[in-house]
């Protein structure tokens, strides 16, 4: 490849053999040429339009970047990865470009003062939507650029260098005023690691519990301590009009909102000591109160390190939590407070209270009112509406209640399980208040709530639909939905009283594109983009929504892909790959609904089976693989492998029976979750002639605080890790795995450990394996080298186990 240092000249793959070569670098491959098209083919572009759809803000993306830009310098400390030279993280995704078009005169405009080379992150319009903001990285800096969207150009605005460090680096204030964190220092300031410590790391526990995700990137020395404190200390400057001014004092910022009438500010400050075992989210912090000088007007909390945060989902530190603005007053902060401390299965009526204290915030603070479950937000509306919401994870519930902010009144408007998605009546559709701030958008006099659901679940698929919602009859009356044969969703409500709604449509042939609807005047849909097909090479290839029983009934579904040209009357059964993610039910009657539409485009990202499409495969994605809790008394893992069994099963007796897919010659797959789950079936059964098994975790005693939806620990439940973990049975693995691991993941619990492991006890037990390790690569896959090489990689396990292992 070109322009590759020589340490990239290929990945490392380790190979199931034993001898001189089962340890060879191997020298990056690509796979057949209709995959890299597929791969690389340039992404439609990003669009952001304005309230009052009359300008469009297009963004276009390169697809990947290389591998040699993912080896740059990279500091990983305190759950980040951060770029040494720039104060920013060092794994992005930038926009290229940026064009503006206006949406009356379906006119394109190109945009003056660009940054050469320009690598933006998300723009954000000011309140009067006359100008967007973009910050731009380079090598050494990050900077602060504004698009004035009447001159169609956009001009650098900062002098100091912006620290984006610790995530949001700037705001509007307003239309002619943000505020952003600076850097302190020169990067090249920052302390050398010393050859020679001053001693050893120590750290200890004196008697207090402190269970703990296995975090990555964690800090693990006093100079990694030294290092954070450098990278992480900002100043806070306003600039007016392209005048900068310092507010208040440097320091650990992690995170600043402005209030609702523009006086004060709501700061969240990291203090020391830096913990060794959570990331700098766990961080002990101040919140504060501040002026907008950095004045501190009311200290709210002094929060400890979240070490102590109690091991279960519904369970939380026993302090304040949650502080935000209140949306519909000029200048009130709530907070949520556990009643039960912290513990969820203390027997108490409620588990929280929501307290709110307002400027000038001398006083003391009022109780707005107490839930049953967590607290989980407020959507504000006006005095007598918000809808606060709560939730149980681990009873996978949520409610939704009515919250008189002028009475004081809570009344329950509906309450349904988080994974019935039949019953998901949408979220409320926000307008603007008084102070540019969301509200919740009403209508009919008051009495009903706009709401928009997105996925709009139904026995038939996926089905949008806006709906509005009677606030004293409790009911959801759908307004408009998406018609079958294409799908299409609400992106925003234009004009609620005439409503006037941007859409986004799409159907199997159709690229998605945007439009505005009429839906009391019924005019023709205004379409205002014409994106194209970026994927020619699938034209031809059928997509179907199977449907399916396993054998204790249970309704299942997956996306069916079939060759272009395919007559199974003429061709036969195909090989077949099965791509899945396990997801924990403790309803079966939710496990069986539809998920997802056939009548969706498909767009093909870096992760998905559907590539080998043309490759002469049946490929059944999004194979639905639910884990159903089977009594009252069980959870959803306590029959892991055996469900995953009953689902694998069902859906290659579902191809078999359909005569498309041949039983003997059946391939396994998924990344993360899935890989879990491909590893797991093939320790547990000989359904399969192969699997691909993608930056998974095969040993959960490695997470022993928890996993994905599973709350007890593994001191709770020491069988249940065993079992769950195909590590344990490795020697049973026999059908030929390829594992493939990003060498810089950062998820929590996938360590590269865990293939690294699996590999030498497949190897050690004599099974067949091969391990591709990703140079660079994080849970998510990104260099362009490495992803063609995995697709590569991928194609030939296939062609070698499975089309020709009948």
């Amino acid at each position: 490849m070109r322009n590759l240092k020589p340490i990239l000249a290929g990945c490392l793959l380790l190979l199931a053999f034993s001898g001189p070569k089962a340890q060879d670098a191997v020298s990056y491959q690509t796979p057949p040429k209709e995959i890299a098209e597929l791969l690389l083919a340039k992404p439609t572009p990003g669009v952001r339009i304005d309230s009052k759809a009359e300008w469009m803000l297009l963004s276009e993306r390169n697809s990947y970047p290389t591998v040699e830009e993912l080896g740059q310098p990279e500091i990983r400390i305190a759950g980040l990865r951060l770029n040494p030279n720039n104060y920013s993280p060092s794994r992005q995704s930038f926009v290229n470009d940026f064009r503006l078009k206006n949406i009356k005169s379906n006119q394109e405009f190109p945009i003056a003062g660009l940054p050469a080379g320009m690598l933006a992150g998300a723009a954000t319009w000011n309140p009067s939507e006359t100008k967007i903001a973009f910050t731009n990285t380079t090598g050494s800096r990050v900077d602060l650029y504004v698009i004035d969207i009447a001159s169609k150009k956009a001009t650098k605005i900062n002098k100091q260098p912006l620290n984006a460090v610790l995530g949001q680096s700037y705001t509007w204030v307003d239309d002619n005023t943000l505020l952003y964190k600076t850097a302190t220092q020169p990067a090249t300031n920052a302390a050398k690691r010393p050859i020679t410590p001053k001693g050893p790391t120590v750290q200890q526990n004196l008697g207090k519990a402190a269970p703990s995700p296995t975090f990555q990137d964690l800090i693990k020395s006093p100079y990694d301590e030294q290092l954070f404190e450098f990278y992480a200390t900002t100043q806070l400057v306003q600039n007016k009009n392209g005048v900068e001014t310092n507010i208040g004092k440097a320091g650990l910022i992690s995170s600043f909102s402005i209030s609702p009438d523009k006086k004060y500010m709501l700061v969240r400050t990291i203090k020391k000591p830096f913990s060794y075992l959570v990331t700098a989210n766990g961080f002990p912090s101040t919140v504060a109160i501040t002026d907008l000088t950095g004045k501190v007007v009311k200290v709210l909390a002094e929060l400890p390190s979240t070490e102590g945060t109690p091991s279960g989902y519904d369970n939380t530190q026993n302090v304040a939590r949650a502080f935000d603005w209140r949306d519909d007053e000029p200048a009130t902060i709530t907070w949520a407070m556990p009643l039960d401390g912290g513990l969820i299965k203390t027997n108490v009526e409620y588990h929280d209270a929501v307290y709110a204290l307002s400027a000038p915030f001398t006083g003391e603070a009022k109780e707005l009112f107490k839930t049953k479950m967590r607290y989980a937000g407020t959507t504000w509306g006006d005095a007598s509406l918000s809808l606060v919401a709560e939730i149980s994870r681990t009873k996978q519930m949520n409610r939704v209640s009515r919250f008189n902010t002028a009475t004081g009144a809570m009344e329950l408007l509906y309450e349904r399980n988080q994974t019935d998605a039949y019953n998901n009546p949408g979220s409320p559709v926000l307008t603007r208040n008084k102070f540019g701030r969301p509200a919740i958008q009403t209508t009919d006099n008051g009495t009903k709530i706009l709401m928009n659901n997105t996925t709009g679940s139904s026995p038939k698929g996926d089905l949008p639909f806006l709906a509005k919602f009677d606030l004293a009859g409790k009911k959801n009356e759908i307004i408009w939905r998406c018609q079958e044969g294409v799908f299409e969703v609400v992106e925003d409500v234009i004009d609620a009283d005439k409503l006037v709604l941007l859409t986004r449509r799409e159907s199997q042939k159709e690229v998605p594109n945007y439009y505005i609807k009429n839906l009391v005047l019924r005019m023709a849909d205004k379409a205002i983009t014409s994106f194209v097909n970026p994927y020619p090479q699938m034209e031809g290839v059928t997509k179907e929504k199977i449907k399916y029983k396993r054998a204790d009934g249970v309704d299942l579904t997956g996306d069916l892909y079939l060759p272009k040209g395919y007559n199974k009357e003429k061709d036969g059964p195909l090989p077949v790959l099965m791509w899945a993610y396990p997801r924990e039910f403790n309803s079966a009657a939710d496990a069986a609904q539809v998920r997802g539409s056939k009548d969706r485009f498909t767009a093909i990202s870096w992760a998905s089976p559907i590539f080998y499409v043309t490759q002469g495969y049946a490929v059944l994605d999004n194979a639905e693989m639910p884990i159903v809790s089977t009594g009252p008394d069980k959870k959803p893992n306590d029959d892991f492998v055996a469900q995953l069994q009953l689902n694998a099963e069902a859906a290659i007796n579902k191809l078999v029976e359909m005569g498309v897919g041949d039983k003997n010659r059946m391939a396994v797959g998924g990344h993360s979750y899935g890989a879990f789950m491909t590893a797991n079936l093939l320790a547990h059964t000989n359904l399969f002639k192969a699997g691909i098994a993608r930056s998974g975790a095969y040993n959960r005693t490695l997470t022993p605080f928890g996993f994905q939806n599973e709350d007890r620990t593994y001191w709770q439940a020491p069988k249940l890790y065993y079992e769950m973990s195909p590590f344990s049975y490795a020697d049973k693995i026999k059908t030929p795995i390829l594992l493939i691991h990003g060498e810089a993941d950062d998820n929590t619990g996938t360590f590269p450990i865990n293939s690294e492991r699996l590999f030498a006890a497949i190897k050690g037990n004599g099974g067949t394996v091969r391990f591709v390790f990703l140079p660079y690569e994080a849970h998510s896959y990104r260099g362009k080298e490495n992803l063609l090489h995995m697709l590569w990689e991928q194609y030939q396990w296939l062609e070698k186990y499975v089309k020709g292992g009948k």
